[in-house]
């Protein structure tokens, strides 16, 4: 089995005894239920990871003795996929699963044929609810870099970001140029653009493509968007990171 991981601050993530208290605490405790001896991983989610045995186990509480703490470098290029909201819990899902595929950046974005809309109050607790996916898929998936979930994006930022890209790529079911021949750069951002289940407007594709960015095609099948950015990721990390 392998060990749980707990995020804690980055401060106290040291060599010698490391407190692990809070929310983090109570589920080591109460749900996890660890044990004295037994090994655990510590991370603070941004390249740096401890690992350790549980010296004292509380009620709201658990005590590691740290044995060894390594940097991780951040991944290079960074995956950035921008995400139109799905309807329902889909999005939640789509977060969870692309974490554990590897996304460095997931970019929430109100496409003009989003049924799901963000305002006020629900924008507030949707965010939250992405935000926790990325860290439990993190934890889940022993990431020493967690994903980071971008607060609401227009179209006009999303056009920004694939200006900055070093590799910038719209997913549209009509485009020829397969998205596993695309080139992947040694660095900067590669930005995926995955449009919502009505389909990107004549006016978002022509934004995108006047701000520099491909279309790419995955299969002959028409995806469903909680699933095309998970799809499109795992193209790309067998080019990369999975080799």
């Amino acid at each position: 089995m392998s060990a749980p991981v707990f995020v804690v601050p980055r401060e106290h993530l040291v060599v010698g005894p490391v407190v692990v208290t809070g929310a983090e605490g109570r589920h080591a405790a109460t749900v996890t239920r660890l044990a004295p001896g037994e090994a655990v991983v510590l991370t603070d989610g941004r390249g740096r990871r401890a690992a350790g045995v549980v010296s004292a186990a509380e009620r709201v509480s658990l005590t590691v003795e740290v044995a060894s703490v390594a940097e991780v470098p951040a991944p290079e290029p960074r995956f950035v996929v921008v995400q139109a909201l799905p309807k329902g819990d889909r999005g939640e899902l789509a977060v969870e699963t692309m974490t554990e595929v590897g996304v460095d950046v997931v970019v929430p974005w109100a496409a003009a044929r989003c049924v799901t809309r963000w305002r006020d109050e629900r924008a507030d607790k949707a965010l939250t609810k992405w935000r926790t996916s990325a860290q439990s898929a993190g934890k889940q998936s022993r990431r020493a870099w967690f994903p980071e979930v971008t607060g609401l994006a227009s179209t006009a930022d999303v056009s920004r970001l694939l200006t900055a890209a070093a590799l910038g790529g719209v997913l549209h079911e009509s485009a020829t140029q397969p998205l596993a021949s695309a080139e992947l750069p040694d660095s900067g951002d590669v930005v995926l653009v995955v449009g919502p289940e009505g389909g990107l407007t004549d006016e978002e594709l022509g934004a995108f493509r006047d701000a520099g960015a491909a279309t790419y095609r995955l299969g002959e099948t028409v995806l469903r968007t909680s699933t095309a950015g998970v799809a499109a990721l795992a193209v790309l990390s067998a080019q990369d990171r999975w080799r």
